[in-house]
């Protein structure tokens, strides 16, 4: 369970929420919301203030680098420090079925980052997370390039790790996808938040 009380930094409105393991609460609202906010602030990316606990343990009392193997953040745009995604994993073949479950061709690892599009970079960057076996997911626009196929693979995978028990918080602007995946959804606009059903 992951639980948010209170949860406020600048830009976005106070939060609380939670969320259970193998659930997943979609975040919505218009551009400039704080929907990023958030989820940088569950993942300690950024200060904030209010309280996250994480089956019962706070975020505070957590080291920084568990806590975001555990809640895992993955950006719209990913951040990368080596020249290609293989380089990126300890072992890329335990990896391999994962690019697989996501249309990702397996050459494509050995690829220069700056030669693949922005959602083949989305869906190394979630393969990446992934690997981590976290509890929970924090994805910003995870299928963002429109990309039928694309989305429909990363969906799918969404979906098996739902039902294994990983919990996902998950920022779209798609009202359809959000049906597709979210047991709720927070509404973050005009400086409020407003839960309710998906």
């Amino acid at each position: 369970m992951l639980v948010v009380d209170n949860l406020a930094r600048p830009g976005m409105p106070t939060v609380s929420f939670s969320i259970a393991a193998g659930r997943c609460l979609a975040v919505m609202g218009p551009s400039g919301s704080g929907k990023t906010l958030l989820l940088r602030a569950i993942a300690d990316l950024d200060p904030s203030t209010g309280s996250i606990a994480l089956d019962g343990a706070d975020k505070f009392s957590v080291p920084a680098p568990d806590w975001r193997r555990r809640i895992s953040y993955v950006a719209a745009e990913p951040g990368w420090w080596a020249t290609t995604p293989a380089e990126h994993f300890e072992d890329w073949e335990a990896a391999a079925s994962l690019a697989d479950a996501l249309l990702l061709s397996l050459d494509l690892a050995d690829t220069p980052l700056s030669q693949l599009s922005t959602g083949e970079r989305q869906r190394f960057a979630l393969i990446r997370a992934l690997v981590q076996t976290p509890a929970f997911l924090l994805l910003d626009e995870p299928t963002g390039p429109p990309d039928a196929a694309a989305t429909a693979a990363t969906e799918r995978l969404l979906r098996q790790r739902l039902h294994a028990g990983t919990g996902i918080i998950l920022v779209t602007h798609d009202a359809d996808q959000a049906d597709r995946l979210s047991d709720n959804v927070l509404t973050l606009d005009n400086c409020k938040a407003e839960e309710g059903a998906a």
